[in-house]
């Protein structure tokens, strides 16, 4: 017979040996004598080892789909497909079919969980922004402060503010392009958000694009520390009053490129930034007069301030 310490059981012979655990036969054995002090273990590990080059469409797990603390309920029954007479009825209709309780609540959070990473892959976004999203919906949908408002254009509005919460911030036209409502809709929900949860996101800041920006553009580390110190001296110096952090951002990447070697044009820039062209030369207009106390000491110039375009 086997002995028991409290909840552990132990050889009656060997009681402060480890016992072994044979998961192939499912038995305890005590390494000092041999007995076997259990059987019959339930064996937690995998049931089965899939391979991702498997052709076969078949899964043998037998393990239902993760939990999604969101969501109060996430009953599934699925049925797998048959060829046999008896699964059909006299007109051909299968006679089981699947079946989801899902509450209608669950269900619209489940259709916009869905839409938010559909919307993160597209402009690859990591899980902790779409987490956060999920949240930030899931607090929304709870409140029913937003009645009225599409769900489509909430969820939107949600990974936007999460992108600005997780420090990875994305212009309204970046979610806008990969979203199914105008931006328009999109800022009305930011807004109506921020004061339903009574929640707020830090004041976006020209550095918060650039590197992306400059990365997309392919322009080398050099230009774009210029192009940072730019734009973050147009604002300490107040020479930009009034622009937005998107265009003044742009401005200064045109700026910089335009005094190296890799040149880009408004065009090239204001497509990467999602800036209209006549925008960036508004803001590059303001700051080209006072260019000499914008670029950082250290700056190789290839196009002397003096030679850089005037608009």
């Amino acid at each position: 017979m086997s002995g028991r310490i409290g909840s552990r059981v132990t050889c009656p012979s060997h009681p402060d040996a480890n016992l072994i655990e044979d998961y192939r036969a499912g038995d305890l054995v005590c390494p000092e004598c041999g007995l076997v002090v259990g059987d019959r273990v339930v064996d937690v590990g995998s049931e089965w080892r899939t391979f991702s080059n498997e052709k076969s469409n078949a899964d043998p797990s037998r393990v239902g789909a993760s939990e999604n603390p969101l969501l109060t309920t996430d009953l599934s029954t699925m049925i797998g497909r048959s060829s046999s007479d008896v699964a059909f009825d006299e007109s051909g209709q299968a006679k089981y079919q699947n079946r989801r309780h899902m509450s209608s609540s669950d269900r619209a959070l489940a259709n916009a969980f869905r839409e938010i990473s559909n919307m993160s892959d597209r402009i690859n976004l990591p899980k902790t922004i779409v987490d956060r999203a999920n949240l930030l919906f899931k607090q929304v949908h709870d409140g029913r402060t937003l009645k009225g408002r599409s769900n489509d254009a909430i969820a939107s509005a949600c990974l936007y503010i999460a992108c600005r919460q997780e420090g990875v911030p994305r212009t309204f036209k970046e979610i806008c392009a990969v979203s199914k409502v105008s931006k328009k809709e999109i800022g009305r929900c930011f807004k109506l958000i921020l004061k339903a949860l009574e929640t707020s996101v830090d004041l976006i800041t020209t550095g918060d694009f650039m590197s992306r920006f400059c990365s997309n553009l392919g322009l080398p580390s050099s230009v774009q520390r210029a192009a940072t110190y730019i734009a973050k001296k147009a604002v300490e110096l107040d020479i930009v009053p009034g622009r937005s952090p998107l265009s003044v951002a742009a401005a200064a990447i045109y700026m910089a490129s335009q005094a190296s070697d890799d040149k880009k044009s408004q065009k090239e820039i204001g497509e990467i930034a999602g800036v209209a062209d006549v925008t960036i030369r508004q803001s590059y207009k303001l700051m080209i007069p006072k260019a000499a106390d914008l670029f950082p000491s250290d700056f190789r110039f290839v196009t002397p301030i003096d030679q850089l375009p005037q608009i």
